[in-house]
């Protein structure tokens, strides 16, 4: 790649482009100008090889908002002169479609050019929509090229997705966004409306943070500055005013949402209290419903942490009552705590795993009857049918245990779906059942069936 990504020689600005966002003014026009993703623009890389052979084919920009997937998705037609059509599955349709693949026909037709057909936020359409697409894929009317925030693998159907190659575009990393502000500082032509506008490095490395990877966010918040700029100098007061009210990019139906809480759930589990308090805050200052944390909290108790310490549920489920009396700050604070102690406690998924095997016995097996000695015998009648008839009354045993005595349905009679685990209170539990067992293999009942196997 050119080694300055700034050195654009593109035209100036005419009078309506004056009035674009700062975002749309200095769009990069050329490879060279591209900020970012050289794990697949790098010499050698596989998107790179395909441009410079020119064999553009149809493919998925997946990446967060603001890393250029749009302005690559222009420059690759540029690259091999092809026209560029543009839709958002925001707003558009099926006749949206079917539209822009009869222009891309007649522009065929006329000038045998090709056309890229770019298809922003593609994961809003819906599986006819995106079937819409294939035929003209398919013959080559068209080189698709989708745009998408979420993972293709569950919002873009197979059909699509096998005619296209997905590239993942990463958040820029925070000294590529500063570059940028740097460019759009010191840019004449499609900066700052020709503004001399002085800023410390200090102060732009700020706004750069704040941008949080978002190429098209940290240029926005420079333009909200430079326009509340102190006698042409942003300073870091004007800075701090404008990130007062900042959120994080968080999305409670997107990637973003699921990956960070799949981070705080397997923080807890790998007893990491440190990066599962991170998790928790980087949730709850994204704009997380702490109540929707908490919930997934007591979940990480039963899952990860089971019997080894049952006090883990308690307090989770203190948390979340906390939560719901108190709100913020104070039930947060209670949700911090209960993580920090789900991911310090002895781990166990002895239940979980428990639960699971016999969720599925019960799905897969056949409804087999409740032995005779266990059902109640409330009315003579089944008195008459030994309803209850030779029930062992716990109570009424040494250690208030029946040795010997089966609780299951005959036809599975040996099943064992609890294994507690060495850690925690699961310990005492283990050795408890293991006395137990020892009991029922010594009692009569148990000696008498092996002996009539």
């Amino acid at each position: 790649m050119h080694d300055d990504l700034f050195d654009i020689h593109s035209p100036a600005l005419d009078h309506s482009q004056r009035h674009m966002p700062l975002a749309a003014r200095l769009r990069p026009q050329r490879l060279e100008d591209y900020i970012g993703q050289q794990h697949l623009l790098g010499q050698g890389k596989p998107l790179r090889e395909a441009i410079e052979k020119g064999q553009i084919h149809s493919m998925i920009f997946w990446g967060p908002p603001g890393v250029g997937k749009t302005s690559l998705a222009k420059m690759l037609a540029n690259l091999i002169d092809a026209e560029f059509e543009s839709i958002s599955a925001v707003l558009a349709g099926v006749k949206d479609i079917r539209d822009a693949v009869a222009k891309a026909q007649l522009t065929r037709s006329a000038s045998g050019k090709s056309t890229i057909l770019f298809v922003d936020e593609v994961h809003r359409f819906n599986k006819s929509q995106q079937d819409a697409f294939l035929p003209y894929v398919e013959n080559g009317t068209v080189t698709f090229i989708g745009a998408t925030t979420e993972n293709p693998s569950f919002e873009l159907n197979n059909a699509l997705l096998s005619r296209s190659r997905v590239y993942v575009l990463r958040s820029l990393a925070h000294e590529d966004i500063e570059g940028l502000l740097h460019h759009a500082l010191s840019d004449t032509e499609k900066g700052l409306g020709g503004r001399q506008i002085q800023c410390e490095s200090e102060v732009l490395s700020l706004l750069a943070n704040a941008a949080n990877g978002d190429a098209r966010r940290a240029l926005n918040l420079l333009e909200i500055a430079a326009d509340l700029a102190v006698n042409q100098h942003i300073t870091h007061e004007v800075v701090t005013e404008i990130l007062g009210g900042d959120v994080r990019r968080f999305d409670k139906n997107g990637d973003i949402f699921y990956e960070q809480m799949s981070a705080l759930h397997k923080s807890v589990r790998g007893s990491s209290p440190d990066a599962a308090l991170y998790w928790c805050m980087r949730m709850l200052g994204g704009g997380c419903d702490p109540l929707y944390i908490a919930r997934r909290v007591v979940r990480m108790a039963v899952e990860d942490v089971g019997n080894a310490d049952p006090r883990a549920l308690s307090i989770s489920l203190n948390a979340w009552d906390t939560q719901e009396r108190l709100g913020s700050p104070e039930g947060e604070l209670a949700i911090a705590q209960a993580v920090i102690y789900l991911a310090s406690a002895p781990k166990s998924n002895a239940v979980y795993n428990a639960f699971n095997e016999a969720k599925a016995d019960v799905a897969q097996m056949p409804d087999y009857s409740v032995p005779v000695h266990l059902r109640n015998a409330p009315t003579p009648l089944m008195k008459s049918l030994d309803y209850g008839a030779d029930y062992r009354y716990a109570h009424n045993e040494a250690g208030a245990y029946a040795a010997g005595e089966n609780y299951f349905p005959e036809e599975i009679a040996d099943k064992q779906y609890y294994h507690p685990v060495d850690r925690g209170l699961e310990t005492k539990i283990k050795e408890k059942l293991t006395y137990l067992r020892s009991l029922d293999e010594a009692s009569p009942i148990q000696r008498y069936k092996k002996n009539n196997q």
